[in-house]
């Protein structure tokens, strides 16, 4: 079970902490606990309704008439919201509450909503990213295990890989070719599958080398294949002792490709970028990029 102070409600839900304080002492909404040294704590449950709270006041409900519902009314004036395709917080709080509660079939059903009405590519950016983004600040504040995570992943990988399957295939000889890997030792691949089903999605090739790849294997891959780029996403390896060394070495490997960096361990102010290498900091720029890159290809010779 969760434990989550004040703060990480705030962030979590939305709702700024002194009105949280409120709404407990005058409505009884939450049920905190108090540490030894009188710090308040408080559990899944409770970050479970503050979410479903949350929702509800962003439609108009009064707190006043929330406090007075049972738990199986809020939660049935919840699923009542599920109706408006673009309240994406709302969708972000069912997501947050179904994987508290480990209710697969909930998640995958509202993954499932998500994908159908807004289509995959802006379900991931406006639902998936902000959804894994609170994750992670759950995961700071110590109150997700890897259960949580290994669920949400397994259903995030198998929607992916999905969509990627349907797209047409591209013919390599007509298309900018990427290469996209994870270095050894790296297995966040999230980002890495929404960058494949993105390429391909918009009529590049993609060499897709997947997790765990030792990169000296690379210079044979790209004098066979000739990639106009070569992307990884670096979020947990290499130590950032090694990251400069990293990138120089992968430049070396890749001599005529562009190299694309993305993910948390590139974002350091002091890694210094060899010529012909760009970093990332959105998903929304590498789309970009992907996008311009389209616009070259269609430009007449």
């Amino acid at each position: 079970m969760g434990h989550y102070a004040i703060s990480d409600l705030e962030k979590l839900s939305g709702i700024k902490a002194h009105t949280i304080r409120i709404w407990e002492q005058r409505y009884g909404l939450l049920r905190p606990v108090r540490t030894a040294t009188n710090i308040r704590t408080y559990c899944d449950d409770d970050l479970r309704r503050l979410l479903n709270v949350a929702t509800l006041c962003g439609r108009g409900y009064r707190i006043s008439k929330i406090a007075q519902l049972s738990e199986k009314e809020i939660a049935q004036a919840v699923i009542s919201c599920n109706d408006d395709v673009n309240d994406y917080c709302q969708q972000v709080h069912s997501l947050l509450a179904a994987m508290l509660a480990m209710d697969e079939v909930q998640l995958n059903c509202l993954l499932n909503r998500a994908i159908r009405r807004l289509g995959f590519e802006a379900a991931i950016i406006h639902v998936v990213y902000p959804f894994l983004q609170r994750i992670g600040v759950m995961w700071q504040a110590g109150s997700v295990n890897p259960a949580h995570e290994h669920l949400v992943t397994h259903l995030l990988r198998q929607k992916m890989m999905a969509a990627t399957d349907a797209l047409s295939p591209v013919p390599p000889a007509s298309a900018k070719r990427w290469v996209l890997f994870l270095p050894e030792g790296e297995m966040h691949e999230l980002a890495l599958l929404f960058m494949n089903y993105a390429l391909r999605a918009r009529g590049h090739h993609v060499l897709y080398l997947g997790q765990n790849l030792p990169i000296a294997g690379l210079y044979s891959v790209c004098k066979s294949y000739q990639p106009y780029a070569v992307c990884t996403v670096l979020t947990a390896v290499p130590e950032r002792e090694r990251l400069q060394g990293f990138v120089e070495e992968l430049r070396t490997l890749c001599p005529d490709a562009l190299v694309v960096l993305s993910g948390p361990l590139v974002q350091s102010e002091a890694l210094q970028l060899p010529p012909h290498t760009v970093r990332l900091r959105l998903i929304t720029e590498f789309l970009a990029l992907a996008d311009e890159m389209n616009v070259q290809v269609a430009e007449p010779a």
